[in-house]
């Protein structure tokens, strides 16, 4: 006889064995495992009305400023959607919020949710992250506000799609212009995922790039570090001085 515990989460029985195998609050992709190498077809259902399991836009409106793919020197893992600062983000589908964190040189303020359809989306550069990890949300709920944190040159939302750990182009499964997704299921193969070579020789390519701020008359330490989503200690750290130094006009300062 198998003894197996379960956890009631919206009038579904799920094995807390199965569910919370890996549940890592801190990293993007804990889960160890290549797309490219799937043998088979992986039938997901996006939502299901019947059983009360149903899909909201991340936004009110969905314009796309930047696509998934090669941009300059690396690769964009996600799309990118336009916003004004402080506009409500939503979860995209029913699950549990497993990351809530600050990344000042990528996503800035971001959220994780895992969906019970086997999916994850992140959410990036928010103004507030509001959702909390461990948290349960439906589609719709209010996970942040937009904004401009981290590596972002205007407002605007980072959407990621990833299956166990793996990002996809979101526009193969949602139809943006239109609001709307381009289908109840979605299949998931290997050839999702064929771009991951073409990203690899991107980073490999382009080494390591710094970025630097001239100071101008009034600037701050705070202020700076606030414009370029990092944190003034670590604009500090990377200059050799303290977070009290004064600043001479002129003077280029690293930010990243």
């Amino acid at each position: 006889m198998e003894v197996s515990d379960e956890v009631l989460i919206d009038s579904s029985w799920i094995k807390i064995a199965g569910y919370y195998a890996i549940w890592d609050t801190r990293n993007i992709n804990p889960y160890r495992m290549d797309a490219r190498q799937l043998k088979d077809t992986v039938d997901v259902k996006l939502y299901d009305p019947r059983s009360n399991r149903n899909y909201k836009m991340p936004l009110v409106k969905t314009p796309v400023t930047s696509h998934f793919g090669h941009r300059g020197y690396r690769w964009h893992y996600g799309t990118d959607i336009d916003l004004d600062t402080g506009d409500s983000i939503f979860a995209a589908f029913d699950g549990v919020v497993r990351i809530n964190k600050w990344d000042g040189s990528g996503y800035g303020n971001y959220i994780v949710v895992r969906h019970y359809n086997g999916l994850e989306t992140l959410y990036g550069h928010m103004s507030k992250a509001i959702a909390k990890p461990g948290q349960f949300v439906k589609s719709g709920d209010l996970l942040g506000l937009g904004g401009s944190t981290g590596r972002s040159s205007g407002p605007h939302l980072h959407y990621e799609v990833r299956y166990q750990g793996n990002p996809m182009d979101p526009e193969y499964m949602y139809d943006f212009p239109d609001y709307l997704l381009k289908g109840q299921n979605f299949q998931i193969t290997s050839a999702l995922f064929n771009y991951y070579n073409k990203a690899k020789k991107s980073t490999a390519s382009s080494g390591r790039r710094s970025y630097y701020h001239t100071v101008r008359k009034g600037d701050t330490l705070s202020g700076i570090a606030k414009k370029y989503g990092v944190s003034a200690s670590q604009v500090a750290k990377l200059n050799g001085m303290s977070t009290r130094s004064t600043l001479r006009v002129g003077r280029k300062l690293r930010v990243r």
